[in-house]
């Protein structure tokens, strides 16, 4: 795992033009129902923002490209659990974690679109989240407005650290 941390870290590095849209899929991919349990999207996310300025590549773009990235995977982790209901839980690799989404459900019932934003912040709970809302029938507006305020805050908290720290020692 640490190795393709290192090689995923290193092609953004040598091929900048290239990063906008690996960080979208890496954002994709982390909030996306299922990959998200098998990717290590958010170490590499972190790493890139230390090294944004110095590879010389703008933060904006990248910034951007994660925001829509992680809007995209709930979008989709949504539709899944809206269409597939109860039935998703028996696919790989949520059958291999049966606690998962009865937690996800606990969290919904008692937060709803509270529950679904700050899942995004909270491990397993950020893919989790979008599929126990669609699960349920959340209706589309407040799904979407939790959905793209935590996205905006999410993006914002994986690469900036990074990027503030480079920028203040350079």
């Amino acid at each position: 795992m640490e190795l393709m941390i290192h090689h995923v870290l290193e092609f953004i590095r040598t091929h900048a033009a290239w990063a906008p849209w690996i960080i979208f899929l890496l954002a994709f991919g982390e909030s996306l129902a299922f990959i998200s349990l098998l990717l290590p999207a958010t170490v590499i996310l972190l790493g890139v923002g230390g090294f944004i300025g110095a590879a010389g590549i703008s933060f904006w773009p990248l910034w951007c490209a994660a925001v829509l990235g992680a809007i995209g995977g709930d979008w989709l982790s949504y539709w899944l659990g809206f269409h597939y209901k109860g039935a998703i839980a028996r696919l790989w690799p949520l059958s291999r974690s049966p606690a998962l989404l009865p937690r996800g459900h606990a969290v919904f019932e008692r937060w709803g679109a509270i529950g679904v934003f700050g899942g995004r912040f909270f491990g397993p709970l950020r893919c989790i989240m979008p599929l126990i809302a669609g699960i349920c029938g959340m209706r589309q507006l407040p799904f979407q407005i939790a959905n793209v305020a935590s996205a905006l805050i999410w993006a914002t908290g994986v690469l900036s650290p990074g990027w503030v720290v480079e920028r203040w020692l350079t």
